[in-house]
């Protein structure tokens, strides 16, 4: 096994698959945002509201720099915005980890977005139409930055089991 990074939209399945994977293949899992909260000391929703997005984003490459400089194997799910931000899509290209990209169309991610909201801060506040809006355009102006992934897996109608099994395939 080697260093494999998830990313996607929020609501793709980032979170839910790379811990899966990491059950069936017994490699630690890690997630970019939980590693960030655990290093500042607060939740991702408070560092955005006190310190902003572009203090985050900081917080954000640091944390990614660190874990694709490292000699161990794991399984890391990015925050949707990662690759977009501070040349991050530079440093998963150039890294030696497989970066996975899990595709869904805003549809799909509407509806996973409001069936588990969680601590979404760039959606907080917004109607049902200005979400779907806000999350068609976001996933178009940063579909640039995830179509450069070594791998891109659909997960419109799949369940993360099947999502898994078509990674483990992938890697096989």
């Amino acid at each position: 096994m080697r260093k494999i990074i998830l990313s996607g939209y929020m609501g793709s399945g980032k979170t839910t698959v790379g811990r899966l994977l990491g059950l069936e293949t017994d490699v630690k899992t890690l997630d970019l945002d939980e590693i960030i909260e655990k290093n500042v000391g607060i939740s991702i929703p408070e560092t955005f509201a006190s310190k902003g997005e572009i203090y985050f984003r900081k917080l954000e490459h640091e944390a990614l720099k660190s874990l694709l400089d490292s000699y161990e194997n794991f399984i890391l799910s990015l925050g949707g915005g990662t690759p977009c931000y501070a040349g991050n899509d530079q440093l998963l290209k150039n890294s030696d980890a497989t970066w996975i990209y899990l595709k869904a169309n805003p549809e799909t991610l509407y509806q996973r977005l409001t069936a588990d909201p969680g601590k979404r801060p760039l959606l907080e506040g917004k109607t049902p139409e200005e979400m779907k809006e806000y999350i068609a355009k976001n996933l178009f102006d940063r579909s640039y930055y995830y179509n450069q992934a070594d791998v891109k897996i659909a997960t419109d109608g799949k369940s993360p089991e099947e999502v898994v099994r078509e990674i483990q395939k992938m890697l096989a």
